[in-house]
């Protein structure tokens, strides 16, 4: 009843344990533990004086690469991973490039045939 005469006590604050942050578990962790191969790009880095050099820094597990050793990625044994991977994204590249050119050839549109009568019933087309 008389609640308001009543001295407040200074509370002190509690002492807060420092919060334990989970470890969370990569892409590659888990592709590991369901025994799946794993390929990730850590870095990709551009010259600051040519805009055309640059570099990737690759990550890969042991399944990624049994997988291009069965591809036929390893052309000697006992050839160290980076090369054997190196070959492959040279090989994803290339065909990036030859997809890209060949829908660019499709879609031409200056793209045109050129015929000329040889006589003899015959046509030289071009």
């Amino acid at each position: 009843m008389f609640d308001f005469f009543k001295k407040k006590v200074k509370e002190e604050p509690k002492e807060e344990k420092p919060k334990v942050k989970a470890k969370t578990k990569s892409a590659k962790d888990i592709a590991n533990e369901r025994g799946e191969p794993y390929i990730g790009i850590l870095s990709f880095d551009i010259h600051p004086e040519d805009i055309n050099a640059g570099s990737f820094e690759l990550d890969w597990n042991d399944k990624f690469i049994a997988n291009l050793v069965r591809a036929g990625y390893q052309m000697k044994p006992n050839e160290p991973e980076d090369v054997i991977v190196d070959r492959w994204f040279q090989n994803v590249c290339r065909n990036v490039v030859m997809e890209t050119y060949e829908q660019e050839q499709a879609m031409n549109p200056s793209r045109y045939v050129e015929s000329r009568n040889l006589g003899n019933g015959r046509r030289e087309v071009s």
